[in-house]
């Protein structure tokens, strides 16, 4: 598939040069506050479990899905962020706390997990029923970049949206988790477990585990038999989306950084991609950094997000 690039690249400025700064920079840079007119709902699951959606009604034809990473919410500031864009733009939003997330605290038994591509299939079915004569784009953020892909990828029967944009996937979850191991990504580690930790204190029976001193550990010991899988090994092989971004057949943009610390473009790069898929990668961005010198906010996500966006309702 062809799409346009944006016109401007990410170029960092002097205070966020390389993988960390602009990593960390891309958190601590100011988020205005966003007074939205959202209306929260509860998306019930086949299995009891619920979803706390929140949605913003929207002039234009298009209903753009944002679904967060690992240990955040719709809270976070790069949804709130996104939200406000299309918002602002004449976009319906739909933005989505997945399974004990945020609002969604005490409405489900289950985890999301990077396979939890049926969470993702029924959101997008309540958005197909409710606005049904709009076009449906899906953003996915890190973790949530990983199951979109799975879903279209290998899931495509479950129904997916019209096209997709998936940023910073992490492609090849062992290698992403071996890397999160070593050096200074030790303190990402610690900040996923953290909010992990956060997480399981607000779901009744729930313990985190006290040997889980990485997130590896807390995926073999947590995340892989609460999932169904004998271990942590199986469960990164079978939800991984490296393998299966061959069988993606709507538009799609996977957009990654070369210098992500521990999801790098090298791992799609090393990935067969469908003609559906788009892949653009820049330089520097780190993982959902991307602060640049060449834009008023420092912002090139935002404006690569709308990029695209406006690209893929065509």
């Amino acid at each position: 598939m062809t799409l346009a690039a944006p016109a401007l690249a990410c170029v960092a400025p002097f205070w966020a040069q390389g993988a960390h700064l602009q990593t960390l920079a891309a958190q601590y840079l100011p988020t205005p506050p966003q007074h939205l007119p959202w209306e929260r709902l509860r998306l019930i699951l086949e299995d009891g479990d619920a979803l706390a959606l929140r949605v913003l009604q929207g002039t234009s034809g298009t209903v753009v899905y944002l679904f967060h990473g690992l240990g955040g919410s719709v809270e976070g500031h790069y949804m709130r962020r996104t939200a406000a864009l299309f918002h602002g733009q004449g976009h319906t939003v739909v933005a989505v706390n997945h399974r004990g997330a945020g609002e969604g605290a005490g409405l489900a038994k289950g985890f999301y997990t990077s396979g939890s591509t049926p969470d993702v299939a029924a959101v997008l079915h309540f958005g197909r029923q409710r606005f049904p004569k709009h076009r449906h784009v899906a953003i996915g953020f890190s973790i949530s970049a990983n199951m979109l892909l799975l879903l279209l990828g290998r899931d495509q029967h479950l129904g997916g949206p019209d096209a997709a944009i998936a940023v910073n996937p992490p492609a090849d979850l062992e290698a992403c988790s071996l890397r999160l191991v070593r050096g200074f990504n030790r303190v990402y580690d610690l900040y996923f477990l953290r909010r992990l930790r956060r997480e399981l204190a607000l779901r009744p029976g729930a313990a985190f585990p006290p040997a889980a001193r990485t997130l590896r550990i807390f995926d073999e010991l947590m995340t892989a038999p609460r999932a169904g899988f004998k271990s942590r090994l199986e469960y990164y092989t079978q939800c991984s989306c490296g393998p299966h971004l061959a069988g993606i057949t709507v538009p799609t943009v996977i957009l990654t950084s070369r210098d992500d610390p521990f999801a790098p473009a090298g791992d799609v790069l090393a990935c067969a991609l469908a003609p559906a898929v788009h892949l653009h990668t820049e330089a520097t961005g780190g993982h959902m950094g991307y602060v640049t010198a060449n834009l008023p906010g420092h912002r090139w996500l935002d404006y690569a997000l709308s990029h695209y966006v406006a690209e893929l309702s065509q």
